[in-house]
């Protein structure tokens, strides 16, 4: 009998048209949407299921809609039978995993992503700031190479052993990246940069994390009814007394996705459903563990085989 965690996607894995098929033949599909509406003041459906992408991509509306798609596969498979033990999400997953695991409502989760996206849109507004994915080098190269760039560069998403995102100034990046490439003994040395607003998880989104906090003020956190693993921590959350304080802290701090990914096998869960649009987490979940089975919940095909 497989131990089943459910991961949810992080930003830029959106598309036009991504919870369409959920939408259009499940009941509880259209009761996240209405959730969502709700809370949000506006259809998302409407910038979700339209043919141009430019609405959608837009963090005020790729937040919330890619949360939309993860909680509606992640009731669908739950209507299928698949019973879940933990739950994990990346970056902005973890407002999928506070409403999947029972922390949030749904529509008290929209409300605060709602807060969260608007907060960092504003601040990317105003400042700038690039991210690279770095894949080849171990983590601790990449740190080195980092500490040792003049200007503002951190690593700030652990993906994978081989995979590491770095977030900063334009020129900090650039030359951190060039920096890497001479001195790493990795085989092969790939950066990209990525299409981002802003630098994400950095401390140029503090003015974000200062106007989630003000503004989220009221919203109540229940225990979780599975174990819930944290970014921040790379590691299991226990403590949940916080939780306003560790969203904020959220925004300006690395995801630890890799040491969370340790975590949640060391527990023996060996079965890892993505929910949400594409198949990132599920390309990293194989990378890491090649034992484990990883699948991806986007439309009802899909569901389908991870309910299985």
């Amino acid at each position: 009998m497989s131990k089943n965690i459910v991961l949810f996607s992080g930003q830029g894995s959106q598309y036009a048209g991504m919870a369409k098929d959920f939408y259009d033949n499940y009941e509880c599909a259209k009761a996240v949407f209405a959730a969502a509406d709700e809370a949000l003041g506006y259809k998302l459906e409407d910038i979700m299921f339209a043919e141009d992408p430019a609405e959608l991509n837009k963090t005020i509306h790729s937040q919330p809609a890619i949360m939309a798609c993860s909680l509606c596969a992640f009731e669908v498979l739950k209507e299928k039978g698949v019973k879940f033990e933990g739950v994990a999400g990346h970056s902005l997953g973890e407002y999928a995993a506070m409403a999947a695991s029972g922390m949030l409502s749904c529509s008290d989760a929209f409300k605060l992503i709602k807060i969260r996206a608007q907060a960092m849109q504003t601040a990317a507004e105003n400042s700038e700031g690039s991210m690279y994915a770095v894949i080849g080098p171990e983590p601790s190269e990449i740190e080195a190479a980092c500490e040792k760039t003049e200007g503002y560069v951190v690593p700030v998403n652990y993906n994978s052993p081989v995979q590491t995102v770095i977030a900063g100034e334009e020129s900090a990046c650039a030359a951190a990246c060039e920096l890497i490439k001479q001195t790493s003994t990795a085989k092969r040395v790939k950066c990209v940069k990525l299409n981002v607003a802003s630098a994400f998880h950095s401390e140029i989104m503090r003015p974000a994390a200062e106007e989630f906090l003000a503004k989220s003020e009221g919203f109540e956190f229940a225990k979780p009814n599975m174990k819930f693993y944290s970014n921040v921590l790379g590691a299991e959350l226990t403590d949940f007394s916080n939780m306003r304080d560790l969203l904020a802290k959220h925004i300006v701090s690395p995801v630890r996705f890799t040491d969370e990914l340790a975590a949640i096998r060391a527990e023996g869960f060996d079965k890892f459903i993505e929910c949400g649009p594409g198949k990132v987490l599920t390309g990293l979940v194989k990378k890491t563990f090649k034992d484990a089975a990883a699948l991806n919940c986007e439309n009802c095909e899909t569901a389908d085989k991870a309910a299985e």
